[in-house]
């Protein structure tokens, strides 16, 4: 059965997806990029993990906020607006952050905090366009689902190739030089992927909808709630599996070894995301996700089991297989519950979930680390998992109940 790929290229045009792709990788440096500086910076590891999870808070507030106002005022104001606040911020933090072990906490938490929320939402706001340009072409949905399982695929390579970056940049050359990057990257590249033709597609609600208030029904609030509770669950497994990997790591005798083996799991959740498109149309998005959620939960026993470096780098790359297709399947059906007017808001929303999620995974699996080694984390990687299988198992139902919803697969 053909996948919907070979269509993208002429909506959009061949340099929006690598733009796309680099304009992202900003955001996906920043939390390990803060974390790596102060840690060394200040010798503290408390205070390189306090920063990660401020710049985490920060843009589970900021992000749906830019969402709402890309919603009411357009896509480029507010994503040039935030290039420009995000970078001065960048530079801030870059200089503040490598004054030595003295320098104030709060400031830090403040610059943390401002960094965070005005990071520019690159991803959310680009499948908003492929939603956007799909319905405005009235393409097939094997093309939409085509689009988004790309744009997933983009998400997972820039989870992986983002830490890998600052850690090498951090390591042979300076732990301040990765923000300076993601300084540079942020005020080149996202006025360009602001600017770009695709983003006329969007319009904002201020101008179509004028003398119109947004109508959602208690259905759509049911069905939003449930595709943000499953994306923090997943988020919860990233940050819990991570905290795993590194301790499993440490007691192999190498804690270097754990990045290398946490992005087994981002590579084939990569791979399994673009296979997407591929699925037969009659496996239904709510399908896809039960299916995946019992898959993930099932498969993240292999960690739980492993004893040896080789076999958790296979368990991890199994386990993966699970991952790419939930967040596919939820940014799909995100698009199609939310109202056309915060459709910005709901997708910036739904990644939100993801940021908020990591930082509960790693607080909670660093905790259970402490105290039962390895396997507490990877429980809570195994219980998040449960958590996305039931959320799926209550989008079915809010489905069902809701005629708001009839037209949701």
């Amino acid at each position: 059965m053909k996948s919907g790929y070979p269509a993208l290229i002429p909506m959009v045009g061949a340099p929006f997806i690598p733009l796309t792709f680099l304009a992202r990788l900003p955001l996906a440096m920043l939390t390990i990029g803060s974390m790596t500086l102060i840690t060394a910076s200040t010798g503290s590891y408390a205070l390189g993990g306090l920063a990660a999870a401020m710049v985490g808070l920060g843009s589970a507030v900021g992000g749906p906020s830019l969402g709402y106002l890309a919603d009411r005022l357009g896509q480029r104001p507010v994503l040039i607006t935030a290039a420009i606040l995000h970078t001065m911020l960048l530079i801030a933090l870059s200089i503040f952050g490598n004054s030595g072990p003295d320098l104030s906490v709060g400031v830090l938490i403040g610059l943390c905090l401002a960094a965070g929320a005005t990071g520019p939402q690159v991803g959310p706001m680009s499948r908003v366009r492929w939603i956007a340009i799909s319905r405005q072409q009235k393409q097939k949905p094997k093309t939409l689902s085509a689009a988004l399982s790309l744009e997933s695929m983009l998400d997972e390579l820039g989870f992986v190739f983002g830490p890998v970056a600052v850690g090498l940049l951090a390591s042979l050359l300076a732990p301040v030089l990765p923000l300076y990057i993601a300084a540079i990257l942020t005020i080149i590249l996202v006025p360009l992927f602001a600017m770009h033709p695709t983003g006329n597609a969007v319009k904002p609600s201020a101008v179509t909808h004028q003398n119109s208030k947004v109508k959602i029904t208690r259905g759509q609030i049911g069905a939003i709630a449930a595709l943000v509770l499953s994306m923090i669950a997943l988020g919860t497994v990233f940050g819990s599996t991570a905290a795993g990997t590194l301790a499993f790591a440490g007691a192999q005798g190498d804690s270097n070894q754990g990045g290398l083996l946490y992005g087994a799991m981002g590579l084939s959740s990569a791979i399994a995301a673009i296979s997407v498109a591929a699925w037969p149309q009659g496996f239904t998005q709510i399908s896809r996700w039960i299916t995946c959620g019992a898959v993930l939960t099932i498969l993240s026993f292999g960690m739980h089991l492993a004893d040896t470096t080789g076999w958790m780098l296979a368990a991890l790359f199994v386990a993966g297989f699970g991952v790419g297709p939930v967040i596919v399947t939820v940014m799909t059906l995100g698009g199609e519950v939310a109202p056309p007017q915060r459709l910005s808001t709901v997708m910036t929303m739904l990644s939100a979930g993801i940021v908020v999620g990591t930082a509960i995974g790693n607080g909670l699996a660093g905790l259970l680390a402490e105290s039962m080694g390895y396997l507490g984390s990877f429980w809570v990687a195994t219980g998040a998992s449960a958590v996305i299988l039931l959320s799926a198992l209550l989008m079915k139902v809010i489905v069902a109940r809701s005629a708001s919803l009839a037209r949701v697969r």
